[in-house]
């Protein structure tokens, strides 16, 4: 059943925060002193939430999202999942959460080996993760069947051989494959036609329905974001300025960059799911 924006409301106070960020920051040193990329940044992810960050290039979002990941170490803050630190993990401990906490990036070329069928890569990542091999070809087979895909239409093919809606979707299969629970998709629909873009974001808004996965959508488009998301965060240079539910911030924006953002879009009250 999809979730109707009352019903998210009113269930949201029940659901478990999964990841969480207090009072993140990084800088980076430059040749004469400091840029802050991430500034105090505060965000919760509930479990079966949509959670979009918007801004612009250079607004911070990404290098966000690369910490969250862990890829990338914080100047100050913590990031905690299921309220366990997990800002200073390394090793078993790292690979444990990346078990939990999967993304998809911008490039869903560049993801691929392009030597390799869909179907070697796929299997390749299951036994890094130690799945059995008498459980790989059942794995696959359902969590393509999540992202619309037929197992006999796509596991003998090579990556160029595919849409770049094709690929992406099947970079969100091999994501699923090791069960997480957040899924973080960082500009996953910036490189794809309008057409794939919408494909894409459905699959995104049908997982977490049917799974209850949380997801993390990071994108510089707002109106992407507010026809996937049931929360919003805006950031700019760094910082959050604006935060609330996909209607607060589309009906009642309170920042004027979040304005701005919203000024290119034409209506966005199409956008808005029911």
């Amino acid at each position: 059943m999809i979730e109707t924006p009352e019903m998210i409301t009113r269930s949201r106070t029940e659901r478990e925060v999964l990841l969480s960020c207090a009072n993140v920051t990084k800088e980076f040193s430059v040749a004469g002193g400091t840029v802050v990329a991430v500034d105090d940044v505060s965000l919760e992810f509930p479990e079966a939430s949509v959670l979009a960050v918007v801004g612009e290039s250079g607004s911070g979002k990404s290098t966000l999202a690369r910490m969250l990941l862990r890829l990338m170490p914080v100047t100050s803050g913590t990031i905690a999942f299921r309220g366990q630190d997990v800002t200073s993990l390394s090793g078993k401990g790292l690979r444990d959460y990346w078990s939990e906490v999967q993304a998809v990036f911008q490039d869903p070329f560049a993801s691929f080996n392009q030597f390799f069928t869909v179907g070697s890569l796929l299997r390749r990542s299951l036994a890094l993760a130690r799945i059995p091999s008498d459980e790989a070809d059942a794995l696959i087979e359902e969590c393509l069947g999540y992202v619309d895909m037929r197992p006999r239409d796509v596991l003998h093919k090579f990556p160029h051989q595919m849409s770049g809606g094709q690929r992406q979707r099947i970079m969100i299969a091999r994501a699923l494959m090791m069960r997480p629970k957040v899924l973080l998709a960082d500009e996953a629909t910036s490189m794809l036609d309008a057409t794939l873009r919408v494909n894409v974001l459905n699959v995104l808004h049908d997982l977490r329905s049917e799974l209850g996965l949380t997801v993390l959508f990071i994108t510089h488009d707002i109106g992407q974001a507010c026809y996937l998301a049931d929360r919003v965060a805006v950031m700019e240079r760094g910082r959050v300025v604006e935060r609330g539910s996909t209607e607060e911030v589309i009906f009642a924006p309170q920042a004027e960059y979040t304005r701005r953002l919203l000024s290119d879009v034409p209506d966005l009250r199409g956008s808005l799911r029911t």
